[in-house]
């Protein structure tokens, strides 16, 4: 449960807003945990083959990264008890300047959460997600539904 009362939220509030830094080490890492290793995520010469911008992020690991936000906000990530989105554009990684791809600054993906609705009945909030890179819209619909 949140740490704060549902009688206080109103629908337009802000919850905050984010940046998550996406780099190829993390896509990686996300690889070997997701089990995805489809070459898209990791191997530019295949991306571009396949028509794509470049090497990009899973779109669980964006999707996933976006909705941390909700979680910090709710205090508790039991209480998101559904998420669904559409993908819109792929977030492109580019590879590393330099010769260590972990200092690499990576991908910005920006993130803005705001109460969509309230349920005083249910005592649910759903929080409509803004989710960028360059200030494009990478997810659309993004919408998590806190229990409270």
């Amino acid at each position: 449960m949140p740490a704060f009362p549902f009688e206080s939220l109103e629908k337009g509030q802000s919850i905050g807003a984010t940046t998550v830094r996406v780099n190829r080490a993390d896509l990686v890492r996300y690889a070997g945990a997701s089990g995805d290793f489809n070459p898209i995520h990791w191997n530019q010469r295949f991306a571009g083959e396949v028509g794509l911008p470049g090497v990009i992020a899973h779109g669980m690991f964006t999707m996933g990264a976006a909705v941390q936000l909700v979680s910090d906000w709710a205090g508790d990530p039991a209480a998101v008890i559904d998420y669904q989105t559409r993908f819109t554009k792929p977030v492109v990684v580019e590879d590393p300047a330099g010769s260590n791809p972990s200092e690499y600054a990576g991908t910005e993906i920006g993130v803005e959460g705001t109460i969509g609705a309230l349920d005083a009945e249910a005592r649910t909030a759903r929080v409509d997600l803004t989710v960028t890179v360059e200030g494009q819209k990478v997810l659309v619909k993004a919408q998590a539904l806190v229990q409270f």
